[in-house]
């Protein structure tokens, strides 16, 4: 069978439509909100504010306040460990099926030396103590090192994990593993500390859990090769390979000719109806790490020309908020908060229409009133560095 030809606009236009990129979704409370991080993928949130507002962009009449709302009060969402490795906001209720499937990912070995490292005997035992520590309760990272220490012996307890200009215990070489076994999530905030706490969660066999990982990535930004997901995911290319190889033979996913490449979709997600007819629209002011950006491939077309250099930063997406027009990075963005005002900076990387402008005063207005504030933006350039 000839596979079936995706051209790029038309995986573009997909992939705001099902991002609710394109146009904002309506708002139907914290389980919407839940659904469209599912939709998403997840939402990166290393830094939160920045997720609350990768979820809230996408939705009619939320709020920062909404996404906290369904986080911390209506548990509709989760913020764990997600894919990476790094900090997401998962929509609570696939919880189960994420742990299944971020465990089954071969790990890197890590860079620690021999000495630091943890033997599989130590992980089990810290993942022990994590899961009995944690049971009905909110602990700060030094808490849970108190209670570790307390249940398994001082070695969890050594510092010799280097982190951020300081030592980190022994035991945090094992707090990705925990998340991913379902026994560890974040808590809410304890002033400027963070808590962990115990889910609710059992996870999938890994064979179901990555049948479903890899489905709903391939539906949010597909078509993308196995090369795709393994950078996505971290894992590694020969391991991601084996597993769409095996996905096919399973008739899981099919093969796409994606721009005369050879790519893939979920089983049956190639009908007329699945693409929509006309050419991507829109535009957006996306966070950091937003994972529209950090998910989407190939990432030379994600970022043509100018985009390439001033939107990624040696060649990693999301560090810079993007000016998203028409599906494609168009330039950059900075805010500033005071009290109440919320300055937007955005820097485009070619003039803007008029059109483009109103749509551009529209969003911040928007992007405002999602931070709970009032916009003043300001056209031009952007001098501060990523993560500013």
């Amino acid at each position: 069978m000839t596979p079936t030809p995706v051209s790029w606009n038309a995986a573009l236009a997909r992939r705001l439509s099902r991002q609710a990129l394109d146009r904002p979704a309506p708002a139907v409370g914290s389980a919407g909100i839940a659904d469209l991080a599912a939709a998403m993928m997840g939402a990166h949130a290393q830094v939160l504010s920045a997720a609350e507002l990768s979820l809230a962009l996408r939705l009619d009449g939320v709020t920062r306040s909404d996404v906290r709302t369904a986080l911390w009060a209506d548990r509709t969402l989760v913020k764990t460990f997600g894919p990476r490795g790094t900090v997401h906001l998962l929509r609570a209720a696939d919880l189960p099926w994420w742990t299944g499937a971020l465990a089954a990912v071969p790990g890197s070995g890590g860079g620690l030396p021999e000495p630091a490292r943890m033997t599989p005997e130590q992980t089990d035992d810290v993942i022990a103590a994590i899961t009995d520590a944690l049971t009905g309760a909110e602990l700060t990272a030094d808490e849970l090192t108190e209670a570790i220490v307390a249940r398994t012996g001082p070695w969890a307890g050594d510092p010799v994990m280097p982190a951020f200009g300081t030592m980190w215990p022994r035991w945090r070489q094992a707090l990705h593993t925990a998340a991913h076994r379902g026994v560890l999530a974040f808590g809410p905030d304890r002033g400027r500390k963070a808590t962990y706490t115990r889910p609710q969660c059992t996870p999938q066999p890994a064979r179901t859990a990555l049948d479903t990982l890899v489905d709903g990535y391939l539906r949010a930004y597909g078509p993308a090769t196995s090369r795709d997901f393994a950078r996505w995911l971290a894992a590694p290319e020969p391991w991601t390979a084996r597993l769409f190889r095996q996905l096919a033979d399973r008739a899981r996913i099919e093969e796409v000719s994606f721009e005369s490449v050879p790519a893939w979709v979920a089983a049956g997600d190639t009908g007329f109806s699945d693409f929509p007819a006309g050419p991507p629209r829109g535009l957006r002011l996306l966070p950091y790490f937003d994972a529209y950006v950090v998910a989407g491939r190939p990432r030379e077309r994600l970022f043509p020309g100018a985009a390439r250099t001033r939107a990624l930063s040696g060649g990693q997406a999301g560090n810079h908020p993007v000016l998203l027009v028409d599906g494609v990075a168009a330039g950059v963005w900075h805010q500033r908060r005071s009290g109440r005002r919320v300055v937007l900076t955005v820097e485009p990387l070619a003039p803007l229409g008029p059109r483009a402008r109103r749509l551009l005063e529209a969003e911040a207005e928007r992007t405002a009133a999602i931070l709970e504030g009032r916009a003043e933006l300001t056209v031009g350039p952007v001098t501060v560095g990523p993560h500013a």
